[in-house]
């Protein structure tokens, strides 16, 4: 499971998965940890962490700003359970969205001063699929068809009081028909954009981690 926290990626991986130890600045072990929070720097990787030591490190993180953090991974023994233990303590909302494809361009949306992809909160007994396709077209104005699901990516933030972790839905789609394409203006969608291959790399200079992870997996897909 990865979590975005304030654009910092949470990662909880079960012991059993190879972990390439090389890849962490700092590592440390969960049962006897004694870590000064400011100090926090770099990738971190935390080895048999319990339920209770990954909740201290999500409260921080939500509310501080960690800049020097750029990534934590986090080792545990029983998985399931810590991963159904912490969801207990968040309420849960689920959404989807899609990356359209169009002769070697992608479609990207401007919104709160970053390039994103459009999405939206499943509707109640709603599927994610439909969810992905009707949000994707009433953001962008757009006919889409809808293709594989990439992933799905999950992120947290507090909302009247509660603490809401999101688990969004990421659909490979084609577009149809972007004759009338526009921005859906009331949910802060500014532009619209077809981008190549280097237009890409440089928006995603200026977005969130877990929309690059979207199209990390993207790529990793073909």
């Amino acid at each position: 499971m990865k979590i975005f926290i304030k654009d910092i990626p949470v990662i909880i991986s079960s012991n059993q998965e190879f972990i390439k130890t090389s890849h962490y600045d700092n590592i440390y072990r969960g049962m006897d940890l004694k870590i000064d929070f400011d100090q926090l720097s770099g990738e971190i990787l935390i080895k048999d962490a319990t339920t209770e030591v990954i909740d201290k490190f999500l409260v921080y993180l939500k509310q501080n700003n960690v800049k020097k953090l750029e990534e934590i991974t986090f080792t545990v023994d029983d998985y399931d359970a810590v991963i159904n233990d912490i969801k207990k303590d968040y309420t849960i909302i689920k959404a989807a969205g899609g990356l359209i494809l169009n002769e070697g361009e992608a479609l990207m949306i401007w919104r709160l001063k970053k390039w994103d992809l459009p999405k939206g909160k499943l509707d109640k007994g709603e599927k994610p699929k439909k969810a992905a396709i009707r949000e994707v077209e009433e953001e962008c104005n757009v006919k889409v068809k809808l293709g594989k699901k990439i992933c799905h990516t999950w992120h947290t933030y507090k909302q009247n009081g509660r603490r809401i972790l999101k688990k969004t839905y990421w659909y490979r789609m084609y577009c149809i028909d972007d004759t009338n394409m526009k921005p859906q203006l009331e949910e802060n969608i500014e532009e619209i954009k077809w981008m190549d291959e280097s237009e890409l790399k440089e928006a995603l200079y200026n977005t969130y981690p877990s929309i690059r992870d979207v199209f990390r997996h993207y790529y990793l897909m073909d």
